[in-house]
């Protein structure tokens, strides 16, 4: 089993990391289509949840596996929606957006830390 979920959160994790880094390749091959600028904006937070989800379901079990999940899709998330703001991207949500998920990364990463300081972890 845990062989499988091994397998499965390396295959998902390429994926996201494909997607981060070049997503016309992967909707091309998926769906034989071309994408605007607006999807390479969405695949690519669909590729940062690809590689949260990896993180998240990797076979090492414990309470500390979603909370890295999260942690790292906040995280990123924030990290990006940062970068694509500043390039110029902006709607209505984006900046909340941002501040959101800052905060959410602030929060989580809190919970991380004193996880692993307690000595029941």
């Amino acid at each position: 089993m845990k062989k499988v979920l091994a397998l499965a959160a390396v295959v998902e994790a390429v994926t996201g990391l494909v997607l981060i880094v070049y997503p016309p390749i992967v909707v091309r091959l998926l769906c034989g289509a071309e994408i605007n600028d607006s999807g390479v904006i969405v695949s690519r937070i669909f590729g940062i949840s690809l590689v949260a989800i990896s993180v998240a379901c990797w076979p090492a079990g414990g309470f500390a596996q979603p909370l890295c999940g999260m942690l790292t899709y906040t995280a990123l998330a924030a990290l990006y929606l940062i970068a694509i703001g500043i390039s110029g991207y902006v709607g209505i949500l984006l900046w909340p957006g941002v501040v959101a998920h800052a905060i959410l990364a602030f929060l989580l990463g809190g919970a991380y830390l004193k996880q692993r300081k307690s000595p029941s972890a």
